[in-house]
C-alpha cells in the first residue's frame, strides 16, 4: 500500500521549532496541483528543495512531516510565490491523480504528496473560524489551527471509512463506482453513533441489497486523497446472494471468481491489497 515505505521511516510528530534547511523539500500546492519534476521514462518523481528556490523561498513556511530526517515544508499561502525561476528546470504543476496513475518512484515521495494533500487542504479550509468567523492562525504548540478571537482550536480532520470484501464461497463481490474506472470493493463512511461493524453491514445492504455475517477486521490505511482513515473488513454473504445494486452510486457489482479478479494498475490502495489477498487464496470464507 502507499504508506508501506519500509525501510524508510515516516515521522508525523509536530515540530514547532523546525527550521527549513537547504536540502529539505518544499511542497508547493496551487489550484489542486503540486510542483514536481518527473522523468516518465525512468518513472521517477522529484520535489524541489529549499536550495532550488534560493532567494525566492517563501518567508512563511509550515512544517509538515519528515521521512528519514528530511523534512517537508509548505507555504501556507502561495498567492505571491514566484516560480518563474524554475523555468527550464523541468518543474511543472501536476495533479495528484496524474502522479498516482503514473506509478512514480520513490514511493516515499508519492506517499508524502498524499499526506501533504490531506494537510494542505485542511489548512486551506480552516483559514477562518467556523464558530466566530475570525482569522485563524497555526497553533504554536501542536498541529492545530487557533482562533485568537474566541480561542477555538481545530485539529486536522480525519474521516473514518470502511472497505469491505464480501465473500461468497470462492467468489468476491467487485464493484465499480459511477465515477470510477477500476475494480473496487464496497466502501463507505461511518455515520454518527455507528461502529465500524455496523457501517460494514449498512453499506453492503445500501449498495448491493445483501446481508452479511462473520464480519472481521483485516487492516487499516491512511488515505490522504479523501482525508480518510480506512478500515478494511472481510465478511460473508448471509443467505440470498442476489445482488440488488444501487445504480445511483454503482455502475457495476458482480460476484467474481478468484482467478478472474482484475487488480488495480498500482498497488497503492487497501482495496487493491484486499482483492489481491483473496485472489491469491490467502483469504477464505470462515466456513471453508
Amino acid at each position: 500500500m502507499i504508506q508501506d515505505i519500509t525501510p524508510h521511516v515516516f515521522h508525523n510528530e509536530y515540530r514547532k521549532d523546525a527550521k527549513c534547511r537547504e536540502t529539505d523539500y518544499i511542497v508547493l500546492y496551487q489550484d489542486g496541483k503540486f510542483l514536481v519534476s518527473t522523468d516518465d521514462s525512468a518513472g521517477w518523481i522529484v520535489l524541489p528543495t529549499a536550495a532550488d528556490f534560493g532567494d525566492a523561498l517563501p518567508a512563511q513556511l509550515i512544517y509538515l512531516f519528515e521521512v528519514d530526517g528530511q523534512a517537508f515544508f509548505a507555504p501556507l499561502s502561495t498567492d505571491s510565490v514566484n516560480t518563474s525561476f524554475l523555468t527550464g528546470r523541468h518543474f511543472v504543476f501536476s495533479s495528484l491523480r496524474d502522479v498516482r496513475s503514473a506509478g512514480f518512484e520513490p514511493k516515499t515521495v508519492v506517499f508524502a504528496l498524499f499526506t501533504a494533500y490531506h494537510l494542505l487542504e485542511w489548512y486551506r479550509s480552516t483559514r477562518y473560524c467556523g464558530a466566530c468567523g475570525g482569522r485563524m492562525t497555526p497553533d504554536d504548540t501542536e498541529r492545530a489551527m487557533y482562533c485568537p478571537a474566541c480561542r477555538r482550536k481545530v485539529y486536522p480532520r480525519i474521516n473514518p471509512a470502511v472497505i469491505i470484501g464480501v465473500i461468497n464461497g470462492d467468489r468476491l463481490l467487485l464493484t465499480r463506482y459511477r465515477n470510477g474506472m477500476m475494480n473496487a470493493l464496497v466502501a463507505g463512511f461511518t455515520e454518527i453513533g455507528e461502529t465500524f461493524e455496523e457501517t460494514v453491514a449498512r453499506e453492503v445492504m445500501e449498495e448491493t441489497g445483501l446481508r452479511v455475517r462473520h464480519i472481521r477486521y483485516y487492516k487499516s490505511q491512511p488515505w490522504g486523497i479523501a482525508a480518510d482513515i480506512l478500515a478494511g473488513y472481510y465478511c460473508e454473504v448471509d443467505g440470498d446472494d442476489t445482488i440488488r445494486m444501487d445504480d445511483t452510486e454503482l455502475r457495476y457489482a458482480e460476484w467474481v471468481p478468484r482467478a478472474m479478479i482484475e487488480l488495480q494498475p498500482q498497488p497503492y490502495s487497501l482495496t487493491n491489497e484486499m482483492m489481491e489477498q483473496f485472489k491469491l487464496g490467502r483469504i477464505r470464507a470462515v466456513e471453508e
